[in-house]
């Protein structure tokens, strides 16, 4: 078996990681407010799957952050 080795993400990749974790926050906020006040049962529905669906994203991108952080330089870079 190959065991591969991981590189320190770059600054631009972990901004955008970032950015990604801020827009599914954003997406789940949205869709829980939607659910909360909607009177139509399938509109409720949907916005609970979509919850479900952004939350996973949001572990998936938490997940790649932590087993990249091993990697992660402890001092700044020149």
């Amino acid at each position: 078996m190959q065991s591969t080795h991981m590189q320190p993400l770059s600054a631009k990749e972990l901004e955008y990681i970032s950015d990604s974790i801020s827009n599914e926050d954003l997406l789940l906020k949205q869709y829980a407010a939607t659910a909360g006040v909607t009177q139509n049962p399938t509109v409720r529905q949907l916005c609970q799957q979509h919850i479900q669906s952004h939350h996973h994203h949001m572990g998936m991108l938490i997940d790649l952050l932590q087993q990249h952080q091993q990697y992660a330089p402890t001092q700044p870079q020149a």
